[in-house]
């Protein structure tokens, strides 16, 4: 018989939908009947993706004796994080401040009134290796909040000041120089693995926004170290197990410190980001190895996880059949069907398939040596070895669609769809490729048709179905996204959204005293503290992104307001950003362009014209991370256009024309890109 969490769109809490839990999503129904029967809530958060979610289901919430138990005790709360971040970075804090670490599955346990009074993550159903059982656990909760109500009040009150405390920030007018992001980068190279590449021992996460940061620190320093860090962490990123060897794109991260064995669940927004800077990476480098990996991975975002209507899906799951990583994992002898003997050899060599296995007896794809040391020992010539990976690839892909494919949670989450809208544009201008243009138009398109309600811009979408307030980190992401998809196509109407966006952004979540973003709008339900994400994780948080998009909205409108909140945002969270480096990549970029002059370059020309295109082939080749692109294809002589970029910008005797400006002022327009690099590179 299903429970409540039939009716949700959400396939996270869809799968929890026939559980012998009597569950209700978060909402008054929920809150009310806590109250009124003066029940603890039991409140579990994760999300479709999690292996150890699916591992707490099976053994805990399809437990009927444990169901019976907390539908007898407690009001259960099922919440899916991607839908709700505020309610997870809510009581993760809590979490966290109570057990001294977080993750997924969550399980807090919340007085009627929402104040949490204890907590964890994963529970097995009874005691099991110094961990306490789930069935002990509510019993143990339901007692103590029956029959010790003064302790349980006790501990919320603490918890919910801390809280509170937390979620304050101290306004600060300290100057912003170079020396915050110089201090920040000799932090990240103090915790840098000189054999690996990453930061830190196991587990290890992809973090690209540090990466970003640290070219953008090579780019404007030159200094080489930041380029050593970056190339040695991607390349062994791009050739452990990581990384999708047949199908693009990269799992979540890897379980150990050498990139090998991955926690094989795909996140759009892990793709999104590395695929961004990977492609920054090939522009400023030129490495065939970053131009491979930005194509394997979009393209299989436009493969697998790409809707009909143009929307991105969320997540795949880690699991397949039941066991982590079985999608993804090969014998020799299966490599060997499918290639034949001689092919599989050269295959598996490369690929270090073995009868051994690196992963409970099967083998994870990954490329341990170069292709020189693998055609010396084989004595097969280079080109005999990439026709045999390039027809490999293809074979063993083919037969991996065979297999029962992990899950897919196909929510279109409106930030994450701005992160991976953004990358599509941008490969569209950097590649010059007609299939990523349609693709980031189309989203584009989408999002904003249908992801917004009487102007209010909405959090998820699925079967037909938008739903849920946007938060800060959707307005942020989607304009940033459509402020690319401008520059690659120079349709106003996506500067007309994007300031749109931004205007609704700063009327709903900005908080002038403090000079910060709030998470979730002034219209949005009350919970117990008003969430205010400061930190990038594993996706940046919505105000670094809203600092950065401010900055380039002003640039691109002469709207100065918008680069005063900028400036504001970034002073006050300024004695942050060199402390915890690690944790402030994002800001770290927004404060790089901040610091330095922006490159503003104006394009007058038919995009349809050789000549315009190849002007704005040097504009997209050349890594330059702190520039903003406008155009038009009509001349402006009465400079009315409404960017101040623009105005009075015309061709040159018919030709199309580039002017590289900084703060409004321009050099002679040029015709030649020859001309147009030398200006752009100065």
């Amino acid at each position: 018989m299903a429970n409540r969490l039939i009716h949700e769109t959400s396939p996270y809490l869809l799968q929890h939908a026939h559980n012998p839990v009597d569950w209700y999503p978060w909402g008054e129904e929920a809150l009310e009947k806590a109250k009124e029967e003066d029940k603890p809530i039991l409140l579990s958060i994760g999300y479709s993706a999690c292996h150890w979610c699916h591992v707490m289901e099976r053994e805990s919430f399809e437990n009927v004796d444990i169901a019976k138990t907390m539908n007898e005790s407690f009001v259960s709360i099922k919440v899916d994080r991607e839908e709700r971040p505020d309610l997870d970075s809510i009581y993760m804090q809590a979490v966290q401040a109570l057990t001294g670490q977080g993750g997924w599955p969550m399980t807090v346990f919340l007085t009627p009134q929402g104040e949490p009074f204890y907590g964890g993550t994963y529970f097995p159903p009874e005691d099991r290796g110094g961990m306490p059982g789930f069935h002990g656990v509510l019993k143990a909760m339901d007692e103590a909040y029956r029959t010790r109500r003064g302790d349980v009040g006790k501990a919320t009150s603490e918890l919910v000041n801390r809280l509170q405390q937390t979620s304050r920030i101290k306004s600060n007018t300290d100057l912003l120089t170079r020396d915050v992001l110089d201090e920040a980068f000799l932090h990240l190279a103090a915790g840098f693995d000189e054999q690996n590449g990453g930061f830190g021992d196991a587990p290890k996460f992809p973090q690209p926004m540090i990466y970003d940061f640290l070219l953008r620190y090579h780019h404007s320093t030159n200094n080489e170290k930041a380029l050593q860090i970056l190339n040695l962490s991607l390349e062994k990123m791009a050739l452990g197990g990581m990384y999708d060897q047949l199908g693009g794109g990269f799992h979540r991260y890897s379980t150990d410190s050498y990139w090998l064995v991955p926690h094989f669940e795909k996140m759009l927004y892990d793709n999104a980001l590395l695929s961004r800077l990977y492609l920054h990476a090939f522009q400023a480098t030129g490495h065939d190895l970053y131009l491979r990996i930005v194509q394997e991975t979009l393209d299989y975002v436009l493969r697998e996880m790409t809707d009909e209507e143009g929307g991105f899906y969320s997540s795949q799951d880690a699991d397949s059949e039941g066991e982590e990583g079985k999608f993804f994992v090969w014998t020799p002898k299966e490599v060997e069907e499918a290639l034949g003997e001689e092919d599989a050899h050269i295959f598996n060599a490369y690929y270090d398939v073995t009868s051994v296995g690196n992963f409970e007896g099967n083998n994870i794809l990954n490329v341990p040596r170069d292709a020189e040391t693998v055609t010396d020992e084989l004595d097969v010539t280079p080109e005999r070895l990439e026709e045999v990976l390039q027809r490999g690839k293809k074979a063993l892909l083919e037969v991996r669609e065979r297999r029962v494919p992990p899950a897919r949670d196909d929510k279109i989450l409106t930030a994450w769809n701005g992160l991976m809208l953004r990358s599509f544009a941008e490969a569209a201008a950097v590649l010059q490729r007609e299939d990523y243009r349609n693709a980031a138009i189309a989203n584009a398109t989408f999002i904003t048709r249908d992801l917004q309600k009487e102007g209010r811009l909405l959090r998820t979408y699925r079967d037909g179905q938008a739903k849920l307030k946007g938060y800060l980190e959707d307005y942020s992401f989607l304009a940033d996204g459509l402020m690319a998809v401008y520059e690659l196509t120079f349709d106003q109407r996506w500067l007309d959204e994007a300031r749109r966006l931004v205007d609704d952004m700063v009327d709903l979540f900005w908080e002038e005293d403090e000079g910060v973003f709030y998470d979730t709008g002034k219209d949005h339900e009350t919970l117990l503290v008003r969430p205010r994400e400061l930190f990038d994780n594993a996706i940046p948080c919505g105000s670094s992104v809203a600092a950065e998009v401010l900055l380039r909205m002003a640039l691109l409108t002469g709207e100065e307001e918008y680069r005063r909140k900028a400036t504001a945002t970034l002073h006050s969270t300024g004695p942050l950003l060199s402390q915890y480096a690690s944790g402030m990549g994002r800001w770290l970029a927004a404060l790089d362009f901040y610091l330095h002059q922006p490159k503003e370059v104006a394009i007058v020309g038919s995009l349809e014209s050789r000549e315009t295109k190849a002007l704005l082939e040097v504009v997209h080749d050349l890594y330059l991370p702190n520039k903003v692109v406008a155009g038009m294809e009509e001349d402006d002589p009465m400079g009315s256009n409404p960017l101040p970029l623009l105005r009075f910008r015309t061709k040159v005797q018919g030709a199309p024309a580039a002017y590289v400006c900084e703060n409004y002022v321009c050099q002679l327009p040029v015709t030649d890109p020859e001309d147009l690099a030398q200006q752009l590179e100065e």
